[in-house]
Formats: C-alpha cells, structure tokens, sequence
C-alpha cells in the first residue's frame, strides 16, 4: 500500500513530452531566426564581470554557435527536461527557471573575458540535480534514475575542468554542476518509505518479544528451547487413561481403549398357570 502511494508521485501527462519538445523548439527557432536576418544573437551571451553581459544570464541558453552545437545540447535536454517533469513535477518549473539563473550567474563570476553561450549549463543543472537527488532520497525508482544517469551522462563530468578542450565554457558547466548540488539539498522531496514485508522492519519492533529472536542469547549464539513439559495424564475411576474431547463449551472423556461392556440381567417370574395339584416355579433368565 505505501509504494503504490508513493508511485503515485510520478504521473505522466501531456507536459512531460511538451515541456521538452517546446523548450527545444525554441531554441532552434532562435537559431534558424539569427542565421537568417544576420541578429548575431552572440553578444547576447554571458560576458564575465561586465553589466551589460548580466544579461546573457537569461539570453545565453537559447543562443548558440553552430548547428552541431545546438545538435549536441537538444537531445540530451530532451531527455532530461521529460525525465524531470515526470520525476520531480512539483519542482520542475523551479529547477529550470532558477537553475539558468543561478547557474548563469556563477558562470558570469568565474569566467574568463568572452562571450558564453549555450543551453550546456542548464543541462549539467538536470543531471547534477537528478543524480544527487535520486541517491539521497534512497528510493528504488529514482536511484536508478541516477545510475541511468551516469550511465549515459557519466562523462560529462571531465567538460568541468579546465582545458579539457578548446573551445568549450567548462566554467558553465561548474556553474551548472554547483546549481545542480545546491537544487538537490534546497528543494525537497516527499519522504519515500520502504514497505513494510516482515515485523522487524516496522519501527516499533521489539526483538526480545520476537519468538526467532528468543533463540538466541545475549552473545548471539543459538540456543534450544526448553523441552516442554509432559501433560498430566487424566485417568478414570479403573486407572484407565483417557483423552479429553472438546466440543464448543462441552468436555467430555472417553477411553483410549475399548472400555468393558456390562450386562444387564432382568429376573422375573412369571404368574403360574392354575393347575390342579400345583406344580414346582421354574426360575427364567432373559438376557
């Protein structure tokens, strides 16, 4: 009963395929957009320790360099974006908005003089969040959303130190991977509780009621339990034993061996004929 009111916690929806699918959208729709009217959306981006770069906080995850770029960074937002609106629906909209602007903002304080752009921050958010959500809660369904996620984004984790390789913003990625960590111990989850199969899971148990447990004594060791005491043996009035029948409220004894068997003799004598003379009373035994 509690894990199927736990497992209700994950209900799928329209929003968790839409959510995704309209994020991504966007995204090539701004890239399509500055390709073809010229915008160079790039100086929109993340700029380090400049006013005017504070607003590439909200603008840099929809603007990118390259079509592979863009490529690289929509199917894992797809994935990610669908598994946490399924996963964590009450904290979804929160770990987006905020994780772009926290994970923006750490980016803009420790990075170096250039313009960092790309949805690549957001996504170290999602599965920096997951992850270490997942494994904290301890629950079966999301700590193998975690191993999932190492599975397939493991790697990722080497884009968050320097020089790694040319061209990349591993200073958003650490913005991201930190969001991520922070998300995980702010916001909380409903507490997931194993079900209760055997009594020694339940909080309340008391090992030295439990009939198993009694076998054993204080150092751990295995110990018989008493032989049981014989029954007193119940006897009729002839020293015969005898077995006790109960029915509802009604004892009654009968003989473990065939008991003797009595007969009864009647004696009469019947009224003689009248005879002349007389005669002698003959004495008659009717079994």
């Amino acid at each position: 009963m509690i894990n199927n009111q736990q497992d209700n916690q994950f209900k799928f929806s329209p929003s968790v395929l839409a959510w995704p699918l309209y994020f991504v959208l966007l995204l090539w729709v701004v890239f399509w957009a500055d390709g073809k009217f010229h915008l160079h959306l790039t100086e929109f981006g993340i700029y380090p320790r400049t006013l005017k770069g504070l607003r590439g906080i909200v603008f840099s995850p929809f603007l990118h360099g390259s079509l592979e770029h863009l490529y690289n960074n929509s199917i894992p937002l797809l994935v990610l974006i669908a598994g946490l609106r399924y996963f964590y629906r009450k904290q979804a909209l929160q770990v987006l908005v905020y994780g772009v602007l926290l994970s923006g903002f750490i980016t803009w304080l420790i990075g170096r003089e250039s313009y960092h752009i790309g949805a690549s921050g957001l996504i170290y958010v999602l599965v920096s969040f997951m992850f270490f959500k997942g494994m904290q809660s301890g629950y079966y369904r999301l700590v193998a959303l975690s191993l999932l996620i190492v599975m397939f984004y493991g790697g990722m984790i080497w884009y968050v130190f320097p020089d790694i390789e040319e061209g990349i913003s591993w200073e958003g990625h650490l913005g991201g991977l930190i969001t991520g960590i922070l998300f995980s111990r702010i916001y909380s989850t409903p507490q997931y509780k194993k079900q209760i199969t055997y009594d020694w899971q339940r909080p309340d148990f008391d090992p030295s009621q439990d009939p198993f447990m009694k076998r054993f004594d204080e150092n751990g060791n295995f110990v018989n339990p008493p032989k049981p005491e014989p029954e007193e043996e119940l006897t009729d009035g002839h020293g015969e034993p005898v077995t006790q029948v109960t029915q509802g409220n009604l004892s009654t004894a009968s003989h473990t061996h065939n008991a003797p068997v009595f007969r009864i003799v009647y004696n009469y004598i019947p009224k003689p004929a009248e005879q002349e003379g007389g005669g002698d009373i003959e004495e008659e035994k009717a079994d």
